[in-house]
């Protein structure tokens, strides 16, 4: 059975240290594709942006610096409080976010709760297709 983890979150897109917009936006995790997180930008406008990258990044990323390439995420303080950055790269356009560290981390709470860390494997069900392909 697949379960889907979602939290919509009003994250900000750092323009300059003075100046940044609010972004809304969605995040998503599936037990059927349990390795990966999944962040949608722009959530109701006419063309959402889609982002997927490890869970694993994230979870890292909340409590030190990772990543490498397209995507970075490290955890801050800003205005008082704790946030994660995530630095996006991409042929279109380079993007800085910053999202509020407390909601993000109870989302990821409970993507840890449905599929455990260690367990993405069992969720993929490889070896149950292997083994009928084989029965073939």
């Amino acid at each position: 059975m697949r379960t889907v983890v979602e939290r919509e979150l009003e994250l900000k897109l750092v323009l300059s240290p003075e100046r940044s917009i609010p972004v809304p936006a969605l995040l998503g995790y599936r037990s059927d594709d349990p390795y990966a997180v999944h962040v949608t930008f722009h959530v109701s406008s006419e063309h959402p942006v889609h982002w997927t990258f490890a869970r694993d990044l994230l979870v890292e990323g909340v409590f030190r610096p990772c990543g490498q390439g397209d995507v970075r995420v490290w955890p801050t303080r800003a205005g008082g409080r704790g946030v994660v950055l995530m630095a996006l790269s991409s042929p279109d356009g380079d993007a800085l976010l910053e999202a509020p560290a407390a909601p993000v981390s109870a989302w990821l709470e409970r993507t840890l709760r449905v599929v455990p860390p260690g367990s993405e494997r069992e969720q993929l069900g490889l070896d149950d297709e292997l083994d009928q392909l084989l029965a073939q």
